[in-house]
């Protein structure tokens, strides 16, 4: 758990944080939490071991704005075979939810580039507890049947995080450079499918389906790295 206070540097023009810095406290909450219970990126680099996030479901169900007190939790609540499901809650100075999370993870052998069985060690250091009473959607999107391609980019060197891939939170701010409104998000669902690396091309599509925005961020090849689907107020 962390207490934090709302940054400047982490609010838009309304003066209420933004998704992205959401999805970062969550971030760092779960690595601290490793950090403390003796598993963290150390640990897990010598075993050429890391947990690689495969799929979010972040709610909002309100902002937090400048200088507002918040404190962060997060917690695993499932392990089987080589995934873990993790929690996470954002609450404001009165005790209210402000944001809300389920995360899916792989844990992955890094050198050989594929899933393995974690230790039960190291099981038994997160623990597991009861899960978030949330509305829990699929871990699958579905795609818009009709999309709009838009400009390509590049990965750029501030998109890397330790794993030498794109952060799990890049991929999201990318795709909300690809949203022409300017609406409410409500929540914001990520299924991550490839890593894209440094230099890498990215090819941006968008679509709506069922009232969402789906943007799919892909290869050059037509190979998805990501698809992430917003939901509004």
């Amino acid at each position: 758990m962390i207490d934090g206070r709302v940054r400047f540097s982490e609010i838009d023009h309304t003066r209420k944080i933004t998704v992205p810095s959401i999805i970062n406290y969550f971030q760092d909450c779960s690595t601290f939490q490793s950090e403390d219970i003796g598993v963290g990126l150390d640990v897990l680099s010598k075993k050429k071991k890391a947990w690689i996030l495969t799929y979010w479901q972040i709610v909002i169900d309100h902002y937090p704005k400048m200088n507002d007190k918040i404190q962060v939790s997060t917690w695993a609540s499932k392990f089987k075979g080589m995934l873990a499901e993790r929690n996470f809650c954002m609450t404001d100075e009165n005790g209210e939810k402000a944001a809300y999370a389920q995360s899916v993870w792989v844990y992955m052998d890094v050198e050989k580039g594929r899933p393995v069985r974690p230790d039960q060690e190291e099981l038994d250091a997160y623990g597991q507890c009861e899960p978030l009473e949330m509305d829990y959607e699929s871990r699958k999107i579905a795609l818009p049947e009709e999309s709009m391609s838009l400009e390509p980019f590049p990965v750029r060197r501030y998109h890397i995080d330790t794993n030498e891939h794109v952060n799990n939170c890049q991929y999201v701010q990318m795709a909300m450079e690809m949203l022409n409104q300017e609406r409410v998000i409500r929540q914001v669902r990520v299924e991550y499918k490839k890593s894209a690396v440094l230099g890498d091309m990215i090819v941006p599509r968008t679509g709506d389906r069922d009232g969402r925005t789906v943007v799919e961020l892909c290869t050059t090849e037509g190979e998805l790295y990501a698809a992430v689907e917003f939901a509004w107020v």
